[in-house]
């Protein structure tokens, strides 16, 4: 079932989100989450075969993420702080905190700030790389 969150008006569009939208094989349902940025801010969650992954996108701490991440094969999520908050944003910690009602089963965090990359033998997770393969 798709439930709505929220409602966005555009330039000549009214946009009811979550969206659904099927590419192919892979369906891909976008969730509002909080960033400014012009345009609405999307997590997005995309489904293939069997499969789903999630990436939250520049946000902070959201509900609209517990759709967009809920046993996700693979959570690739902001982490731009260790502890710190920073408005539209998340941190590690807030993103520990939720980690049993997301229920991802595997993370991958991406955006860092110099905080997190100085950090990364403290974290008990996967990161982001250049050149990075993943296989889910």
């Amino acid at each position: 079932m798709l439930t709505h969150s929220s409602v966005v008006l555009l330039p000549g569009l009214l946009l009811v989100l979550p969206t659904l939208l099927r590419v192919g094989e892979v369906i891909v349902t976008s969730y509002r989450v909080q960033h400014p940025s012009g345009d609405p801010s999307l997590a997005l969650r995309m489904e293939c075969n069997g499969k789903s992954i999630t990436y939250t996108g520049d946000t902070e701490w959201t509900e609209a993420l517990l759709p967009a991440a809920k046993g996700a094969d693979l959570l690739i999520a902001e982490a731009y702080y260790f502890e710190k908050k920073v408005k539209f944003h998340l941190d590690f910690h807030t993103l520990l905190a939720h980690l049993d009602e997301l229920q991802p089963k595997r993370l991958i965090l991406t955006h860092m700030s110099e905080d997190m990359l100085a950090r990364l033998e403290e974290i008990p997770c996967e990161y982001a790389e250049d050149g990075k393969l993943i296989e889910v």
